[in-house]
């Protein structure tokens, strides 16, 4: 038995309307590409200082080790 196609593919079901697009100016822009890039920079640095810690933990035990 064929499968059935929806008649009219521009209306799908339980998909609510997308917004109006709305213009911005190339101030905004720059903005938001500005915070963008402070929270990347405040992830990386977040996880730069998991592994300084993580390489804490093995240089101390390197040095149990040595002694």
């Amino acid at each position: 038995m064929p499968i059935q196609k929806p008649t009219d593919p521009r209306s799908p079901a339980g998909k609510p309307e997308r917004k109006p697009w709305k213009k911005k100016s190339p101030i905004d822009v720059v903005m938001e590409q500005g915070e963008k890039l402070k929270a990347e920079i405040a992830e990386i640095e977040k996880d730069l200082a998991a592994k300084r810690r993580q390489f804490q933990k093995f240089e101390e035990a390197r040095k149990l080790f040595e002694s």
